[in-house]
């Protein structure tokens, strides 16, 4: 008995040491993201709730205005179209980008002699400025450009490409160019973390390359899948500084997003309706961010499953 003690005893005062210790580690932890929790409350959190509050009263934010602010940019023509084009630019470059960065990874990693170099090549669009890369986007689109001279000479009428809808298709095809390299690299992080055995065991059963994609390839990557469709979502935003160097304030419409829209709010001083345009926004991306870590939950849990 005083030995089933002895041992009771022994085993309350580890417990006791253990918790004592986890207890000193979390507030060593808090400790630590104390000045970062304090930034993002000082300059993100507190700056977005008076954007809330001035979403509801007037430009003076004297008077209260209620949700006749979010009605009023929701029947604007212009945060239509800014809305249109950017949904629309969303739904087309973030499909084509995901796909092409696979396949990229996809040759490179059967390709193991020169890795090392196409990494780099591809990885150089990113290096270049915005303003080069605006350099390059007259030299080649501009009336005046390479690619109407070269129209010029085979006698076809030249073409305004940046007040016409190819604005899209290049605007499309510079956030690609771009971003293209970076997704690769984190597609091959990804295949790289994939054990090599689970293909082997599934040729030995007789499986293809199809169903080796399916049901190996494509589980093993559902959490870099997740993360590229948030920063491929991220990084779509930052084409607007290309736009804009390149077409000034009011581009052509297919090319007008919501950063034009916001940025001439702010010149004309609407205050109002920016505000309200933007708690807009942030529910639309934040209800399209959940989407994505739901589809991402879905896929790990089917994952465990099989």
């Amino acid at each position: 008995m005083k030995y089933n003690k002895s041992n009771t005893k022994k085993r309350q005062k580890r417990r006791k040491k253990g918790s004592d210790r986890r207890r000193r580690e979390e507030r060593t932890a808090w400790l630590f993201l104390l000045p970062s929790i304090l930034g993002i409350c000082l300059f993100v959190l507190l700056p977005f709730a008076d954007v809330i509050r001035r979403s509801m009263f007037d430009s003076m934010g004297k008077e209260f205005l209620g949700l006749d602010n979010f009605r009023l940019v929701l029947e604007n023509e212009a945060f239509q179209l800014a809305m249109g084009n950017t949904a629309k630019f969303l739904a087309t470059c973030l499909p084509l980008l995901l796909l092409i960065s696979l396949s990229m990874a996809f040759l490179l990693y059967n390709q193991k002699k020169y890795t090392e170099f196409f990494k780099t090549s591809f990885l150089l669009p990113m290096a270049i400025p915005v303003a080069s890369v605006v350099l390059l986007w007259k030299l080649l689109f501009h009336k005046n450009g390479l690619l109407n001279a070269l129209f010029l000479a085979l006698g076809k009428p030249e073409i305004d490409f940046m007040n016409t809808g190819s604005a899209f298709v290049i605007l499309i095809a510079s956030y690609i160019w771009k971003n293209a390299g970076y997704n690769m690299i984190l597609w091959l992080t990804g295949l790289n973390g994939i054990d090599i055995s689970l293909y082997e065991a599934a040729g030995v059963d007789g499986a293809g390359t199809f169903s080796k994609f399916r049901y190996i390839t494509l589980p093993q990557l559902v959490p870099t899948i997740s993360m590229l469709c948030i920063l491929s979502f991220v990084n779509s935003f930052k084409v607007f500084r290309e736009a804009y160097l390149i077409s000034g304030d009011y581009p052509h419409k297919s090319i007008y997003l919501l950063q034009h829209l916001f940025n001439n709010w702010f010149t004309n001083l609407d205050m109002q309706k920016m505000c309200a345009g933007a708690v807009i926004c942030v529910i639309f991306f934040f209800f399209l961010i959940l989407v994505f870590r739901k589809i991402d939950r879905e896929e790990e849990k089917s994952e465990r499953e099989w």
